[in-house]
């Protein structure tokens, strides 16, 4: 039966797991960021950008692979949880791939559309061309992470989180600055970090459970194996998809108040960033309590697992939140000297404070949903709140202007998890 420790023991690990894996582009941008040329620095920020967009785009690897193996977990299907494993080594292989075989049009299409031109676009390309090598790692660690936290192993998550950051930051320091290959070398430590945790992960998977051993054809020739995870894939890349649209839109019309006022929300989308991480945690949390739940057929405790989840996130909202209030002025600070910039996110702190408790429940039920395989409720329910926050905002910003817009955002994060808490109920009375 979940209890508060089984919560933590995997929350904890996570959150500080997910808050490292921002460092892989920080510190490329750091390192060449000595070397005081700011069309370097500029080239490597963008490159970063679009990597960010097609490796989130493709985060469903880590939750689709999470939830069946913690379903496996609870069934005590060893084989399928092995199986499960190696169809997503197999699956982000390919899509990694397909990723390096279209290098060219994505760096000459991709970087142009995020503004890189002239010697930006000549340091993004050099960025890119090389540490895009590493799709097919970067993915297959997204798969490793999958199958440790549905195992319930989110220490040794944390563990290849380290290891990736760690050597990444000490071939950075050797290629960047003491070799001064500038952005050719913070890629290649960008490709090492990526390489070395998947050959660690790879290493942990062949240790517990013989990664490549006998059953591979099997698990690699079941059709309803690979359907299911077809589909949970699917329906994530289509929830995601649709929050990193709302995301976009959300910028987008920030951009329309003005350049005071779109630095201003971005700065409070740092802090949101940030806060997700901690609320990732308690999501995976959810995932892996839940789908081992779900497996084991245990109602009890698959109730349990939705009220503990629940509670922790709620009261992390909040405590962000309240934080926020706390230290909005010195984060501010630090983040912008400019005075006019600093008064408009002054301004609307109020709101922008209310977002990390605004998304908890649906950073939870996410979890949840996906634990249980429920993707397509998600989906669903994801796309009728883009629709409510289109709406929302159609109507509030001509009349409220920022504050408009900052409203039906909070709208958005609130009514996903009003929602996917609606279709709970449907389905636990199934």
């Amino acid at each position: 039966m979940p209890g508060h420790r089984a919560v933590l023991a995997i929350a904890l690990p996570m959150m500080l797991a997910y808050l490292s894996t921002a460092l892989v582009g920080v510190v490329s941008t750091a390192a060449v960021g000595r070397l005081a040329d700011p069309e370097l620095s500029a080239g490597i920020a963008i490159a970063a950008i679009l990597f960010d967009l097609l490796l989130t785009s493709l985060s469903f690897l880590r939750s689709a692979t999470l939830g069946l193996v913690a379903q496996a977990m609870g069934r005590g299907d060893v084989a399928e949880m092995r199986a499960v494993q190696l169809r997503a080594l197999v699956l982000a292989m390919l899509l990694g791939s397909v990723i390096v075989a279209l290098s060219g049009p994505e760096t000459r299409f991709g970087l142009p559309l995020l503004g890189a031109h002239g010697r930006v676009f000549a340091a993004a390309r050099d960025y890119t061309l090389i540490r895009i090598l590493s799709a097919p790692m970067a993915l297959g660690n997204y798969a490793i992470l999958g199958v440790l936290l549905g195992r319930g192993r989110a220490s040794w998550g944390l563990a290849l989180q380290i290891l990736l950051n760690g050597t990444n930051m000490a071939v950075c320091a050797w290629t960047v600055l003491a070799l001064g290959w500038g952005v050719r070398g913070a890629a290649m430590a960008a490709f090492a970090g990526e390489t070395v945790a998947f050959a660690a992960g790879l290493l942990l998977l062949w240790r517990w459970s013989g990664l490549f051993a006998a059953g591979a054809r099997i698990a690699l020739s079941d059709r309803d194996g690979w359907r299911r995870m077809g589909v949970l894939n699917r329906d994530i890349l289509i929830r995601t998809l649709a929050l990193l649209f709302a995301f976009a839109f959300f910028t987008r019309q920030s951009a329309a108040f003005g350049a005071v006022v779109l630095a201003a929300n971005a700065i409070h989308m740092q802090f949101f960033a940030l806060a997700a991480n901690c609320l990732d945690g308690f999501a995976a949390a959810a995932e892996q309590l839940a789908g081992v739940m779900i497996g084991a057929s245990n109602r009890v405790g698959f109730r349990r697992a939705v009220r503990l989840t629940f509670g922790w996130s709620l009261a992390s909202g909040l405590a962000l939140t309240l934080a926020y209030f706390a230290i909005a002025r010195p984060f501010v600070a630090v983040l912008t000297g400019a005075p006019l910039v600093r008064q408009a996110a002054m301004e609307s702190l109020g709101w922008a404070a209310l977002m990390p408790l605004a998304g908890a429940v649906a950073f939870q039920m996410d979890g949840i949903f996906i634990g249980a395989s429920w993707s397509r409720d998600m989906r669903d329910m994801m796309l009728l709140s883009l629709a409510i926050f289109l709406l929302c905002w159609a109507v509030l910003a001509p009349l409220l202007g920022n504050s408009g817009l900052w409203i039906a955002f909070l709208v958005f994060l609130a009514i996903r998890g009003c929602t996917l808490g609606w279709r709970l109920r449907f389905r636990m009375r199934d």
